[in-house]
């Protein structure tokens, strides 16, 4: 690639993290922190850390090692479209409160319980 290439490609990259927004609308978790494999080279990286061309139909998103195509996400005709073929593996961090197992469930469950209890043992409004 020339150097003028070189120079207008730069011109057009964002970093990762200018993505978030536009993500956000089709998951529930900020995106930027998520790690990424690429299916081209192998190396891993956080989406935030991707090179972000946002100037096409599509979000594209580049890997920082070897510029290969990890995600593409564009809004079209009423659909939302998320291509990650360029993503060998794509791991999401969720925040703390999230629930990944059935405990806090059952706390929600008791403290739900007990205020039945509490609401059956009430006296009637009047």
């Amino acid at each position: 690639m020339t150097d003028t290439a070189s120079d207008l490609v730069a011109a057009r990259r964002l970093d990762g993290n200018a993505a978030a927004s536009t993500l956000a609308e089709l998951f529930a978790v900020d995106l930027t922190e998520a790690r990424s494999r690429c299916a081209s080279c192998g190396s891993t990286a956080m989406l935030g850390a991707h090179h972000l061309y946002a100037d096409a139909p599509a979000l594209v998103l580049r890997c920082p090692s070897c510029t290969g195509v990890v995600l593409r996400f564009a809004a079209q005709r009423g659909r939302l479209v998320l291509d990650l073929s360029g993503a060998q593996l794509l791991v999401v961090p969720v925040p703390d409160d999230y629930a990944d197992n059935g405990a806090d469930d059952e706390a929600d469950n008791e403290a739900d319980d007990e205020a039945d209890d509490e609401a059956d043992e009430a006296p009637p409004a009047e």
